[in-house]
C-alpha cells in the first residue's frame, strides 16, 4: 500500500526522515536519559542496509516506511507505541526468501541489539514477541499491541487494484527461484490461510477501513491463481 502522501524532497536522503523517527523512538523506548548509551544513529544504518539487500522486492524500506505510517494510523490502539514501532523496524529486518526462519532471525537480533542500545529486558522481550507474532498475524484479543503490528503490516492487502497487483508482483519477484507450479501452490495456501481468519485487521479502526478491500484482493488473486 502506498504510503501516506508526502511532499517529496528530492534535495534531501530521502531515509532522513527514518533515521530521525528511530532516534525519536529509541529515545522513547530508553525511557530515561542515559549519557552512556550509544549513538542510535548507527543501528539505523544497519537496520536500513538490511532493508535494502538485493534479494528484496517487496520487504524494503518502501514497505518499512508503509508500517510506520499505518502504526501512526493506529497508534490510539496501542498500549507501548514505541515498542510496536521498534517491532516494525525489526520484523523483517532479517529476510531471504529461500529460508524459513526469518522472523526468528529478526527477533533474535532485536534481543541483541536492543540492550546495547540501553532499552530494558522487558521492552526488548516485548518487540522480540511482537516480531515472531508476525509469522501468523494471529494476535491474541489481550494483545493490543500485536494487533497493531499486525494489521499495519497486512495493510498492503487493503490497496487499490493497481496497488494491490504491484505488491503481488513484487512478492512473485522476490520468488523468482521457485516454480511457477510450486508457487502457485505455496501461494494459494498463504492467501486460502489469511482467508479463513475470522477477521484480517483485529483493530477497530483498521478493521474498518481495510478489511473488506483485502478480503477483495485476496480473493481475486486467489481465483487468478486457480485459473491460471
Amino acid at each position: 500500500m502506498t504510503p501516506v502522501s508526502r511532499t517529496a524532497d528530492t534535495t534531501t536522503d530521502p531515509t532522513q526522515e527514518l533515521r530521525q523517527r528511530w532516534a525519536v523512538t529509541v529515545a522513547k523506548a530508553r525511557g530515561t536519559k542515559n549519557p552512556t548509551a550509544p549513538d542510535p544513529a548507527p543501528y539505523a544504518d544497519n537496520l536500513l542496509s538490511r532493508w535494502r539487500e538485493p534479494q528484496r522486492r517487496y520487504h524494503t524500506v518502501e514497505h518499512l516506511t508503509a508500517v510506520l505510517y499505518r502504526i501512526d494510523e493506529l497508534a490510539q490502539h496501542a498500549d507501548d507505541l514505541p515498542t510496536v514501532q521498534l517491532a516494525a523496524w525489526f520484523h523483517d529486518a532479517v529476510y531471504r526468501p529461500d529460508r524459513s526462519e526469518n522472523e526468528e532471525r529478526s527477533a533474535a537480533l532485536a534481543e541483541r541489539a536492543l540492550p546495547e542500545l540501553g532499552i530494558g529486558p522487558a521492552r526488548t522481550a516485548e518487540v522480540a514477541r511482537l516480531v515472531r507474532l508476525t509469522v501468523t498475524h494471529d494476535p491474541a484479543p489481550d494483545d493490543p499491541d500485536g494487533e497493531v503490528l499486525c494489521d499495519a503490516d497486512l495493510a498492503v492487502l487493503a490497496g487499490s487494484p493497481d496497488e494491490y497487483a504491484a505488491y503481488a508482483a513484487a512478492v512473485r519477484a522476490e520468488y523468482a527461484f521457485v516454480p511457477d507450479p510450486d508457487f502457485l501452490a505455496g501461494r494459494s495456501a498463504v492467501l486460502s490461510q489469511l482467508l479463513s481468519l475470522p477477521r484480517l485487521f483485529r483493530t477497530p479502526r483498521g478493521y474498518d477501513r481495510w478489511e473488506h478491500l483485502a478480503r477483495r484482493n485476496l480473493t481475486t488473486e486467489l481465483d487468478l491463481l486457480r485459473g491460471a
